[in-house]
């Protein structure tokens, strides 16, 4: 329910602009959980690296790290990268971060979810919980903070009104227990400073988001949805994905427009180094001037560059092999979280 006696985004008359809009910056995080990261630890850190790297070459990129592991972070990472000590429980910061938001005047603000590790699977959780009003507190900017447990890669909007979710994800009994999915509307509209909701049934077989949209489906532009499915026709992958598909299809944003749907086919052949695995190549970030995407070393990587350089043909497509991180179940834009220009 949302708290009428607290201004939200919405209230206030902020929202969160579409992620092709300017970055100041980007965030991300430094893998610290060695336990969960087991013998791929060092792998992940190297890769987180390499993908702030890569982005760095298009924008500034502030990696949080905690005190103890700033010495390799700084060597890994490029001069163009910012290491800032803080205290982290891990590095997934599209989730735990801060959803940034404007108002009309240019003004930044951090509408911020609660965060509860995915539905309490990884404890600690409480230093990445802290993180939003931390990055807020930094920038000197207000707050919102959501009734809502969930997380960063949990939404993606189109910056005129619309926000795309999945039902799995948002209405979990392990994050919001007794939510329905027209309070859930609500709840994100107020957080997100949006009028509709673009409802997917999510992805069964991921069990660690539990159906995060980021590597489902995202907008590529106003009207635009880009959606991925399987290409193993008559496995139930297949059926899974094809039921996101079905049904974005035919729906409508808040501005009235059909919506307009690419299809991106995912990392079928990719070995799957643990049950998590996160196979998705729309799980990409949009920098300033390029896209950072995944590859994992298979021939279905060049048919994804192709399909992504014809959806963004002013922008200039970098691939970074992500597989030690999918390991942990994401990718790049799960590590990552953009921050718009303001007048601040």
């Amino acid at each position: 329910m949302i708290d009428d006696a607290f201004p939200t985004a919405a209230s206030a008359g902020y929202s969160m602009p579409a992620e092709w809009e300017t970055h100041e910056r980007c965030w991300m995080a430094w893998p610290c959980r060695s336990d969960f990261w087991g013998d791929s630890f060092e792998a992940a850190q190297r890769t987180t690296a390499d993908v702030a790297n890569a982005i760095a070459a298009f924008e500034p990129v502030t990696m949080l790290s905690t005190p103890g592991s700033v010495p390799i972070a700084r060597k890994l990472c490029s001069k163009n990268v910012t290491i800032l000590a803080v205290p982290l429980d891990d590095s997934w910061t599209r989730d735990f971060g801060p959803n940034f938001v404007l108002n009309d005047n240019g003004d930044l603000a951090a509408s911020i979810f609660h965060f509860n590790a995915w539905g309490q699977k990884h404890e600690p959780w409480g230093k990445d919980a802290a993180i939003g009003h931390r990055i807020a507190e930094y920038l000197g900017i207000p707050t919102f903070t959501s009734t809502i447990y969930m997380e960063g890669g949990g939404i993606n909007v189109d910056g005129e009104g619309t926000v795309l979710a999945t039902e799995q994800n948002v209405l979990h009994q392990n994050r919001n227990p007794g939510l329905c999915r027209s309070e859930a509307t609500d709840i994100l509209c107020a957080a997100l400073g949006t009028e509709k909701v673009l409802w997917l049934p999510g992805d069964p077989d991921d069990t660690e988001t539990d159906g995060h949209i980021d590597g489902i489906a995202c907008f590529i532009g106003p009207g635009k949805v880009l959606v991925e499915i399987c290409p193993a026709e008559g496995t139930a992958r297949y059926d899974n994905m094809q039921a996101n598909l079905d049904a974005i299809s035919g729906q409508v944003d808040a501005c009235g427009r059909a919506i307009e749907v690419e299809i991106i086919e995912e990392a079928y052949e990719a070995e799957r180094q643990s049950e998590i695995f996160a196979s998705s190549y729309i799980n990409f970030y949009i920098a300033n001037g390029a896209i950072v995407m995944p590859s994992f070393g298979i021939d279905r990587d060049q048919d994804a560059r192709d399909k992504l350089a014809s959806l963004f043909p002013d922008r200039e497509i970098v691939q970074v092999n992500i597989a030690d991180v999918a390991v942990g179940g994401g990718g790049i834009h799960c590590i990552t979280q953009q921050q718009p220009v303001s007048k601040r």
